[in-house]
């Protein structure tokens, strides 16, 4: 089946188990992308779509919502209760391959496709199920660039290479694997696979990966070791980050009271506009963020890789505030934003503003 079939089959699917009420032709035809505009074209292509999920055991109803009388229009839909699987007991491998899926899924454009299909129906005034629609659409909470190409490397059994920010380094460095398998683990995602540049099985945190991951050879020439567990490789792999690390900081007086309340050795320097503290954290990735929603209230010193990750907050920070004003070149004033956050950074100073 076709990519374009797979998407409109799903596409009706989410339409006429979505509705509260039978859906016409005419309405399915507004509402599902991949319908050509042709009258024929379309009753050929729909009566096709009908006996398609018919055969696939979609159980789909036809009928009417007005009562009595005859030249009511006909319309279709798909009961939840009979579309509905019973209860199903996973074991934790098989959920964490399912919420994988769902992860791709997410990112899938059908998705899109579908949401917007919705849309149409509840702007033509036709009533959706939003809890249906949820759960046609799930969702696993990460957001990590490189979690697509990685999946698509292991699905594949293709090497990748990629740029990789190691802990406690402000430089990344180019490494070249053959991976095994993508593990969420403690909320973060890690691939497991052979390091070719130090020939030996390693542990990456999707996080710490920038840039885009890029095939670095044919597929089909991944091969995963006989008894090899990528998950318990994951689990079982001794991150660094979990040790506690102290952190040199400036506060401004009077101000950034959420980081005051856990600093130690506060001292006051210079005119005593600012303050000299240490913090103990645990994860560059979090508290960098949080950090950043201090502002200029808040410098770094040390260490190094959590001062860059905090000035690179900011700079995310404004590049969005500059892809707001339309009709302006936004990256170009982020950018000048950006290097004005690194110049004064390193005089104890850094402007959110």
């Amino acid at each position: 089946m076709s990519r374009r079939k797979t998407e409109r089959l799903l596409n009706l699917v989410v339409c006429l188990l979505a509705t509260r009420r039978y859906l016409t032709a005419e309405q399915i035809r507004r509402a599902v992308p991949g319908y050509p505009d042709s009258d024929e074209a379309f009753k050929r292509m729909f009566e096709r779509d009908k006996e398609e999920l018919r055969e696939l055991g979609v159980p789909l109803e036809v009928g009417s919502d007005q009562q009595g009388g005859g030249g009511e229009e006909i319309g279709y839909r798909i009961p939840p209760q009979a579309y509905e699987l019973p209860d199903i007991h996973l074991s934790p491998d098989e959920a964490a391959v399912l919420g994988l899926a769902a992860r791709v899924w997410q990112r899938a454009s059908m998705a899109e496709a579908a949401s917007g299909a919705l849309l149409k129906l509840r702007a033509a005034g036709v009533e959706t199920d939003v809890t249906t629609a949820v759960g046609i659409e799930p969702r696993v909470n990460t957001g990590d660039p490189a979690f697509p190409a990685l999946w698509e490397a292991v699905r594949d059994a293709r090497p990748v290479a990629f740029d990789y920010q190691g802990i406690g380094r402000t430089s990344v460095a180019r490494r070249h694997l053959e991976p095994w398998g993508v593990v969420s683990r403690r909320g973060r995602w890690y691939v497991v696979g052979f390091d070719r540049d130090r020939d030996e099985q390693r542990v990456f945190r999707l996080s710490r990966i920038t840039g885009d991951v890029v095939p670095d050879g044919p597929p089909g020439t991944v091969t995963v070791p006989e008894g090899v567990d990528v998950r318990r490789i994951a689990f079982d792999w001794g991150d660094p980050v979990s040790e506690p690390r102290p952190a040199t900081v400036r506060l401004r007086a009077g101000a950034a009271q959420g980081p005051r309340r856990w600093a130690r050795d506060v001292r006051a320097v210079g005119d005593g506009a600012w303050d000299e503290a240490v913090l103990t954290f645990r994860d560059v990735d979090r508290f960098a963020p949080y950090l950043a929603r201090f502002a200029d209230d808040v410098v770094v010193l040390d260490p190094p890789d959590l001062r860059e990750a905090v000035i690179q907050q900011l700079k995310a920070v404004l590049a969005a505030g500059a892809d707001q004003h339309a009709g302006r070149d936004t990256e170009r004033e982020a950018d000048t934003a950006a290097d004005t956050v690194s110049e004064t950074a390193a005089d104890g100073t850094v402007s959110g503003r």
